[in-house]
């Protein structure tokens, strides 16, 4: 018959390989979720050069234009989180973000060339982006605590605040002068 400190350290032992399993679905599952932001902000460029060429307000194309090299900067950092966690860069399609830079797309498509109806429509696609990484960048950094990746852990702070940045400047541009500008055309 065991005695209790082999029952112990049978439990122990279980309980330690449970862990890890489960550590072990969490890391992939973030892994996972790197590879489907870095697939989105890689598609996010090609967009705002888009946006940025629509845009009639030249604030709101500098912004987009700021964004960009923003957003090239952001790739660059996602491939230092893959490194700091021992993974490979790789990008995995993101059905989330392709629908929003669709929806972008259609929305310079349905709007007139040169009016402030298409800025207020191309910063309502830019803040749906938006809302989108702030949501997958807070849920990054918060697994990269929980999994001990504390340099990933930061870079994903810093891209984090810096899409909080963008949302508030937006919102900035179209309530200080871009939404009045669209209601008197």
């Amino acid at each position: 018959m065991p005695t209790t400190k082999t029952k112990a350290s049978k439990a122990q032992g279980a309980a330690k390989a449970r862990t890890e399993k489960e550590s072990g679905a969490l890391k992939e599952l973030f892994v996972d979720s790197l590879k489907d932001i870095l697939w989105a902000e890689k598609h996010l460029t090609k967009s705002l050069k888009k946006m940025a060429k629509a845009a009639t307000s030249e604030q709101l194309k500098t912004a987009f234009e700021e964004h960009l090299t923003q957003t090239e900067n952001q790739i660059t950092r996602l491939e230092s989180v893959f490194e700091s966690v021992g993974e490979k860069a790789t990008a995995k399609k993101c059905d989330a973000m392709e629908g929003l830079i669709k929806e972008a797309e259609e929305l310079i498509e349905d709007t007139e060339d040169g009016t402030e109806v298409r800025d207020v429509a191309l910063i309502a696609a830019a803040q749906k982006v938006e809302h989108y990484e702030i949501a997958t960048y807070g849920t990054l950094r918060s697994l990269a605590g929980t999994l001990g990746f504390t340099e990933a852990q930061a870079l994903l702070e810093e891209t984090l605040n810096e899409e909080k940045e963008t949302d508030v400047l937006l919102t900035e541009l179209a309530e200080n002068s871009i939404n009045e500008e669209a209601s008197a055309e």
